[in-house]
């Protein structure tokens, strides 16, 4: 069965120690829970074992047109200057290399499946089964298991390298989409199994 690891919102606005939220509670939860370096070990092991890889990230235009005004996630994000796609904030975090040929999808909502290129590159590169990891819980990667379940791929979360903005918030959202996904961690996770 043909893999990737999609590693989503793992961008400076969202997790550098520099950022917006370098220092809010969901910074302190990806310090914690040190969410960069297990990243970075499921990535090396990825690449190690001939996995493709991809990176997720929200952004907008500079005029932010794809935003939702009504959004209680995304509304702020005009005012505050995040998620502006050419800017620091929407880069991937250093740590997380990039390399050409990765799967890149930039997405104005919660999903990395709503209004993207991900499905047509992912039915392209014939992949069955999705493992994916980020921040937060209980948003991206809570929407990327439930819709990537839902067009017919196999799931897997590493869950030592997703946080929320609380250790509780992080539990109760890995526990409401257990059923749709298998659950490992970056250092159990076996990618070429």
């Amino acid at each position: 069965m043909k893999s990737i690891y999609l590693i989503l919102d793992m961008q400076n606005d969202l997790i550098h120690q520099d950022g917006p939220n370098g220092k809010s509670p969901l910074g302190e939860q990806v310090r914690s829970r040190r969410i960069v370096e297990n990243t970075a070990t499921a990535l090396a092991k990825a690449r190690a074992a001939g996995v493709a890889v991809g990176f997720v990230r929200v952004g907008f235009s500079p005029e932010y047109q794809e935003c939702p005004k009504n959004s209680p996630v995304f509304s702020g994000a005009p005012k505050a200057g995040l998620f502006k796609l050419g800017s620091f904030g929407t880069e991937i975090h250093p740590a997380l290399e990039q390399k050409p040929g990765d799967v890149q999808v930039v997405k104005h909502r919660v999903s990395p499946f709503y209004s993207t290129t991900l499905t047509a590159q992912l039915r392209a590169g014939s992949f069955e089964r999705i493992y994916c990891s980020g921040v937060s819980t209980q948003a991206v990667v809570q929407a990327t298991v439930r819709d990537g379940h839902d067009r017919d791929f196999e799931m897997w979360v590493l869950e030592d390298a997703c946080c929320a903005h609380s250790e509780e918030e992080h539990r109760n959202s890995m526990g409401s989409i257990a059923r749709f996904c298998r659950v490992t961690t970056s250092a159990d996770v076996d990618f070429a199994a």
